[in-house]
């Protein structure tokens, strides 16, 4: 687990994994931010603080809330050790380890590390409990169902999470038997830092499940669905994980991600683009091209389109967007536009892509989205005298399919 007290002091010697980095502090002063800290903090010298590469960004933003300076960033090896100075003060060095030429190669660059997965940090028998800070319509006036916007301030735990995984909530009550409700499992919608960037919330795309009965005929509403749709800011919420490993985005800044979405399977996707393109993080600057194949029922089922859009206009380079509006978009035989319309119609720029083997594939949304994929990509394949089905096969030994269906 990760700790706010880092300081190292006189004579300290701790060994570190090769994910860790020591920051060099100067100027820092005594407040709130740091009174609980179990070392002084004094005006003069440096202060040296290890810290997790994924808590980098984090870390930066608390030294500046505490009038602090990093003079240098270092990686510390697992056999590097932080060693006091030769003339006795109190601050800290950090050695430079001889590295052979076999470990100079391996070693990687800070924004090419590999990151930590965190799982089940939270189980459904002690789950934590979050708080609602925001809740709040994304679908526009004319559009169909109920999808919300969720927000949940996790300051009080050690809840953290990736890009990609997804959380379990707990909804409140008992069945029909008196047996407590089920876990439900939603995408998680923010970036590991959240929506605020200041590592403290995280927020879900929920849409509220309908359907009617197949027997009685009475309109059917989902449990914590609606629970979470409802939801009153300032309410208490149970909540267990994070899980997944399927859907991680990846380290590679270079990286190409197509990304395939109906829905509130947009989710994982919007955490993707808030980190490539809204969030200013010193440890990830995205690099590579990405593409957003949409499919909704109406214009205004478009989630977070203001946003989607402003990324298109900003990063044309580096963003495409293309949307299947199935009630109101005609494909070529003039039946409704579906992704694998979309698909079908792209099939030469994405066949293109996927020959580069930094290009990663995502789905994630309605169950059948593999087969619309199939349908819009077998025949382009089949002239290029490859087997669709061998295709795929490659991809994911190659960790470059990831879908995620419901």
């Amino acid at each position: 687990m990760y700790s706010s007290a880092l300081g190292a002091t006189s004579g300290q010697t701790t060994a570190y994994g090769s994910r860790m980095f020591v920051y060099e502090v100067v100027g820092l002063s005594q407040n709130t931010d740091n009174d609980s800290l179990d070392y002084p903090i004094r005006r003069s010298g440096s202060v040296f603080i290890t810290v997790p590469y994924g808590r980098m960004n984090q870390e930066m933003r608390r030294i500046s809330r505490m009038g602090g300076r990093i003079v240098s960033i270092q990686p510390v090896d697992a056999e590097t050790p932080l060693k006091s100075t030769s003339n006795g003060s109190s601050t800290a060095k950090v050695a430079q380890p001889q590295a052979s030429n076999q470990t100079k190669k391996k070693r990687k660059s800070m924004t090419q590390a590999k990151t930590k997965i965190p799982t089940n940090i939270y189980r459904q028998k002690s789950p934590y409990v979050g708080k609602c800070i925001e809740n709040y319509a994304l679908v526009a006036e004319g559009g169909s169902g109920i999808v919300q916007h969720v927000t949940f301030d996790i300051s009080g735990g050690d809840l953290h999470y990736l890009e990609g995984q997804s959380l379990a909530i707990i909804p409140p009550g008992t069945d029909a038997k008196g047996k407590p409700h089920k876990s439900r499992l939603y995408s998680i919608a923010s970036t590991r830092h959240g929506d605020k960037v200041d590592d403290k919330t995280i927020s879900l795309c929920v849409r509220q499940l309908e359907y009617e009965h197949p027997e009685t005929k009475e309109t059917v509403y989902g449990v914590c669905s609606t629970y979470l749709c409802n939801l009153e800011v300032g309410a208490d919420v149970a909540m267990w994980g994070p899980v997944g490993k399927e859907m991680l985005l990846p380290d590679e800044e270079d990286a190409n991600i197509i990304m395939l979405a109906t829905g509130t399977g947009i989710a994982p996707f919007r955490s993707f683009l808030w980190r490539m393109f809204f969030e200013n993080n010193p440890e990830y600057k995205f690099k590579g091209k990405s593409w957003l194949i949409f499919g909704v029922p109406y214009s205004a089922n478009v989630l977070y389109k203001d946003q989607l859009e402003e990324i298109q206009t900003k990063y044309p380079d580096n963003f495409d967007l293309t949307y299947a509006i199935s009630r109101e978009q005609k494909n070529s035989e003039g039946g409704r536009m579906y992704i694998q319309h979309r698909v079908a119609e792209q099939a030469e720029k994405l066949w293109t892509m996927l020959q580069d083997p930094k290009t990663h594939l995502y789905m994630c949304g309605l169950k059948g989205m593999e087969s619309g994929l199939e349908e819009g990509l077998r025949d382009f394949a089949s002239k290029q005298g490859v087997e669709w089905p061998d295709f795929v096969k490659q991809l994911k030994k190659e960790h470059r399919w990831h879908v995620e269906v419901y």
